[in-house]
């Protein structure tokens, strides 16, 4: 090593100088004195590596402290607010359901206090847990008795375990659904230790079929709403009233499973009507299982309702105490259930619905209202106009029904390159801007932007770097 090159090598401050600078402080408030530490430690190696090959003037501590406080702003958290502006209202990969305020506000107050999650404050006496939501999934849905647990996979597993276990479940073949993430219901009975026995076929099943297979070994019948998918043409399913009506004849409890599961009648607010939960309750089934971070539009849950005898014996399972759910969702369901007890200003207050029930005027005005500033922060590179387009519930919920809505097309005067390049850089931002590129547009459905939150959107784009967006070959 050449002696030039060992007295710049000197000159470079040692970490406890850096820390010691009023910059460093200000990374230490930040992110904490171990974290800054590491990475005082590794700019001045990256420094060392640099004098090694260029002879330039050694950094000072303090832009070695600022630059190690630039490196540790740099890594933002992954669960961090962003915009979807996919068009797909309740996107499983971007969380599904956005809190109502009162939600969120009953989750605070449960993280920062001490709350009676299992003590019953009127004689000081251990209370249950499933008590805060018990009453009213009662009143909403008119079941004897109510549970809850962490997702409806969880609750349709817990009721085939409790029922099915070592013994016969009765399912038609066109209703063994397939979830996220090559999720299937063959696999949940399995789980469950419960033997599947399918009747009918893929397009029909007949009440004979469900006759012919239940019998001594039939722990349970289970009915699948086919949420994520419809069979049409030449079909025929027996009905959860009929089917109900059968199983009591012999004694078998029949499970209904909706999946996402509604608590009002969405043709009230302009969409595609689905079985709610007071109705498939009315049709006799025994238990119902449904979610309750889809079209119930709360946290992530899985609720099961039904006959009280059978509701104790699924609290009695040892598996329900895995599956249970801790203070915080259980503060945010109470509060989201409590809206539905207001129909009328249901649709302001909750979210999912607000969102799903916005109408195609109203979401174009506000495409009109961003459209120069958005065009304006994206310079000469894109053009952006207002487009027609169709979102969806998603998340399984209504799979073939659309909803007609509007966005901004963002379309590149160059190739398609950048326009990949500006999903990419869209995506990148402090808070993250998803929409999806199709038809040769980046394409930015505005169903899912609240109008208190365009201010903030604007300024997530200004942020954006232009020299990321050039097109290169």
């Amino acid at each position: 090593m050449a002696a030039s090159e060992v007295n710049l090598l000197r000159q470079l401050p040692a970490v406890a100088a850096v820390l010691a600078t009023a910059e460093a402080a200000s990374v230490v408030e930040r992110h904490g004195r171990a974290a800054t530490t590491d990475a005082i430690r590794q700019v001045i190696d990256e420094a060392r590596e640099v004098l090694r090959v260029a002879p330039v003037a050694a950094p000072s501590a303090a832009d070695l402290a600022l630059r190690a406080g630039e490196l540790l702003d740099a890594h933002l958290p992954g669960l961090r607010p962003l915009f979807n502006l996919t068009g797909t209202v309740l996107h499983t990969n971007l969380g599904r359901a956005v809190f109502a305020e009162t939600a969120i506000e009953a989750a605070v107050e449960a993280m920062r206090h001490a709350v009676a999650l299992e003590f019953d404050l009127a004689d000081g006496a251990r209370g249950e847990r499933d008590d805060h939501v018990r009453g009213l999934l009662c009143e909403l849905t008119g079941a004897e008795d109510a549970t809850v647990v962490n997702n409806n996979a969880a609750a349709v597993l817990l009721c085939l375990n409790t029922f099915a276990l070592g013994r016969e479940a009765v399912v038609s073949r066109g209703e063994l659904i397939e979830i996220g993430g090559a999720f299937r219901m063959p696999d949940i009975m399995a789980r469950a230790g419960a033997r599947m026995v399918e009747v009918g076929t893929t397009n029909r099943t007949h009440p004979a079929d469900y006759r012919n297979a239940i019998g001594e070994h039939t722990g349970l019948v289970l009915k699948v709403h086919t949420s994520n998918y419809r069979i049409q043409g030449f079909t025929a399913e027996v009905g959860a009233r009929e089917l109900a009506a059968m199983c009591d004849a012999v004694g078998v409890p029949l499970l209904n499973d909706l999946g996402s599961g509604s608590l009002v009648d969405l043709s009230v607010h302009g969409l595609v009507k689905e079985p709610t939960v007071r109705e498939a309750v009315a049709e006799g089934a025994r238990l119902v299982t449904f979610s309750g971070d889809k079209l119930l539009g709360g946290p992530q849950a899985g609720f099961i309702v039904g006959d009280r005898a059978l509701i104790e014996q699924i609290n009695r399972n040892p598996l329900k105490r895995a599956l249970r759910l801790d203070k915080v969702r259980l503060a945010a369901i109470e509060a989201t259930l409590n809206l539905y007890r207001d129909p009328d200003r249901l649709a302001e207050r909750l979210p999912t619905l607000r969102f799903l029930a916005r109408s195609k005027a109203d979401i174009e005005a506000q495409a009109h209202r961003l459209q120069p500033g958005v065009a304006e922060r994206l310079g000469g590179m894109f053009s952006v106009e207002v487009g027609d387009c169709f979102s969806q519930v998603g998340s399984g919920a209504l799979p073939l029904d659309t909803l007609a809505s509007a966005a901004l097309l963002v379309r590149s005067c160059g190739s398609q390159r950048s326009l990949e390049q500006l999903a990419a850089s869209l995506r990148a931002l402090a808070r993250p801007i998803v929409g999806r590129i199709a038809e040769g547009a980046l394409r930015l459905d505005l169903r899912c932007l609240a109008e208190t939150d365009e201010a903030a959107f604007l300024d997530s784009l200004a942020q954006l770097d232009a020299s990321d967006l050039v097109d290169t070959p």
